[in-house]
């Protein structure tokens, strides 16, 4: 026990700024009767320090590597491990006509080790973990003191013999800053399982004080992501334009690096057996991303937003390629075509008919033969014929629903893609919708994407007129009984005034009415315009018995149509010698002698604060008495 305490001590302060670790993956491969045999890879950055390289005592210091087993959740075994192999990765760098290619290097130390695992319900999950990383990354927040854990899962009974899927080629330590990269990471499953790849996050693991933990018994450590920095994430390890992405079926990485510098980058690749996950193979590595000074660069744009693909072509056979490589003086293309060698050009933006429905892969070689070529390969994709269209049913009013029917055709594909765009920043992903729209008065322009299984997009829109109706009842008044009132509405062709209690038609827009009794009453309007559509608008009137004046306890100049102003009601009253608004110290803020004039909560031109201001109203009725009344009015937004 003691000289197992002097070792830890020792081993502790000696990895204290162990800064190297640039990436790593477990891999096993089942030997039959419940054994395996383990590869851990590690991937080191062999630099030295002067250039920002790894700790030399942190590289001689990996070997041995401590490795635990857990089946489930609980310690099973820890081993020591002492390396296999041991040899520095070329850069893989695709062109070398690069002037000013950055100083790299790269390690990988290699562990190979056999181990029996007793048949289990549970899962076995191997793990080492090791701090730290390189301290020149760039997508993770104080990388230099990050450790890093590496795992591999061996599934339990119910998968018998499972080989894990590896990864076949090595990832490129260097690529060129706002040049199009496509990279190959696909993996190989002995066993034949599905595999499906994505983006996914790095573990911590260790830390500067204890960099290579002897992981002896206990509970299986918890995981945890590395901190990455904004705006970088698991799915977005180094951002791009377009995006650095990777195709969940094929593995295959592309993009286009628009930021240099250093960037972990972690895959996933996940083996699918009956329609379960039976275990993921995961190698975390970094990408260097460099101004290149690159003196040929082949270039196919990507017009698609699926990945590495220049164009879906859904209108014809026919296809024009634009061609943004520099640095080139002949150009080779091959248009893809299986089993013949004739598909070629040498314009530097030729157009290509293709005989057949498909999925192409194209290469342009630029300077073939030469010293410094350069070549890329975009997919194209050739269905025609695919259109977007659509129609509608139901009446061109606000507030009443329109059925959208879309009508696109797809000669090869189903349709599987609707988006919708009604022009009021409301959209809809059905393929047959229905939508309505606010009395607000405004032609639409409502456009419809569609597409198609294999990719095929196309646009359809119209403009629909949807008119404002503005349906109005009269301003809500107070009258004296028995004295003749006519309504006045507008806004509509066709009237319906409810109920028709005391009218004298209820199908006009001006009926006559004589109130004979006191009371409030309340009206409603239905207009129809003359393109059949409905508006509907009430009037509130009070019948007084005599002389009458009344103003509302609270408005809300907002601006929305509903109580923006403050007014009088009144009946009985031939004249208004004074209305006048005050604040709370006193400061008159309106004034009128006008029955028909409002305060719309202004002072000046600008709003006046919420609160409570007093106002004082003088009156003379029929009879030429005079009346004063005060009170307070709340004003709120």
């Amino acid at each position: 026990m003691r000289k197992l305490f002097i070792f830890i001590f020792i081993f502790t302060a000696f990895y204290t700024k162990a800064s190297h670790i640039v990436g790593g993956n477990f891999t096993y491969v089942c030997l039959g009767n419940n054994t395996y045999e383990f590869t851990l890879s590690i991937y080191r950055d062999c630099l030295p320090p002067s250039q920002g390289g790894g700790n030399p005592a942190a590289l001689t210091s990996d070997d041995p590597a401590f490795i635990s087993i857990y089946s489930g959740n609980n310690f099973y075994s820890f081993d020591s491990i002492f390396y296999t192999s041991n040899f520095t990765i070329p850069t893989n760098f695709a062109n070398d006509c690069i002037n000013n290619p950055p100083a790299t290097c790269l390690n990988r130390l290699q562990f190979k080790f056999i181990k029996f695992l007793p048949p289990s319900a549970n899962p076995y999950t191997v793990v080492y973990q090791r701090c730290c990383r390189n301290e020149t990354i760039n997508n993770v927040i104080n990388p230099g003191t990050t450790g890093a854990s590496y795992t591999c899962i061996v599934p339990g009974n119910n998968v018998v013999c499972n080989n894990s899927a590896d990864f076949v080629n090595y990832p490129p330590q260097i690529i060129c800053v706002n040049n199009p990269f496509v990279y190959d990471h696909s993996a190989i499953d002995a066993d034949g399982d599905s595999l499906n790849y994505y983006f996914c996050d790095a573990f911590k693991g260790g830390d500067a004080n204890d960099p290579k933990p002897l992981l002896i018994g206990g509970l299986i450590p918890f995981f945890s992501s590395v901190n990455y920095r904004s705006p970088y994430s698991p799915a977005n390890p180094m951002g791009g334009n377009p995006v650095l992405k990777i195709d969940p079926k094929t593995g295959i990485i592309s993009g286009t690096p628009n930021i240099q510098g250093r960037f972990v980058v972690n895959v996933c690749c996940d083996e699918w057996r009956n329609g379960v996950v039976i275990n993921t193979t995961k190698r975390e590595f970094q990408f260097v991303v460099t101004n290149c000074s690159k003196a040929v660069v082949a270039n196919i744009p990507q017009y698609s937003d699926e990945q590495n693909t220049y164009i879906i072509n859904c209108k014809s056979y026919d296809v024009h390629f634009v061609n943004q490589s520099t640095g080139g003086f002949t150009y080779l293309w091959d248009f893809g075509i299986p089993g013949i060698s004739t598909d070629t050009s040498s314009l530097f933006e030729p157009n290509f008919t293709y005989p057949d429905t498909g999925t192409y892969f194209v290469k342009l070689i630029v300077n073939k033969g030469t010293t410094c070529p350069d070549s890329i390969i975009r997919i194209v994709k050739i269905y025609p014929l695919f259109t977007a269209d659509f129609d509608y049913k139901g009446l061109l009013c606000p507030n009443t629903p329109i059925s959208f029917i879309d009508q696109s055709t797809s000669t090869f594909g189903l349709i599987n893609y609707w988006k919708w765009d009604f022009d009021d920043n409301l959209f809809s992903t059905d393929q047959n919708p229905t939508h309505s729209y606010e009395n607000i008065g405004k032609d639409f322009n409502v456009t419809l994407i569609s597409g198609n299984k294999y990719g095929c997009r196309d646009t359809a829109s119209e403009v629909l007129k949807v008119p404002k109706v503005n349906v109005f009842a009269g301003n809500d008044t107070v009258i004296v009984k028995n004295s003749p009132f006519q309504f006045n509405g507008t806004g509509a062709q066709n009237y319906a005034w409810s109920p028709a209690t005391y009218l004298d038609n209820p199908f006009v827009n001006n009926p006559n009415a004589v109130f004979p009794d006191t009371g409030s009453y309340t009206y409603n309007l239905q207009g129809i315009t003359s393109n059949n559509c409905y508006g509907y608008d009430d009037i509130n009137i009070i019948v007084a018995d005599g002389p009458y004046l009344t103003v509302p306890n609270a408005f809300s100049p907002n601006g929305d149509g509903n109580n923006d102003f403050f007014k009088i009601l009144s009946a009985g009253y031939k004249k208004l010698k004074t209305f006048k608004i005050f604040n709370r110290w006193g400061e008159q803020l309106f004034a009128t002698s006008n029955f028909r004039e409002s305060w719309d909560g202004t002072n000046g031109g600008k709003p006046c604060e919420i609160g409570t201001y007093f106002w004082i109203v003088t009156a003379v009725d029929v009879n030429d008495n005079e009346k004063l009344i005060k009170g307070d009015v709340i004003l709120i937004r």
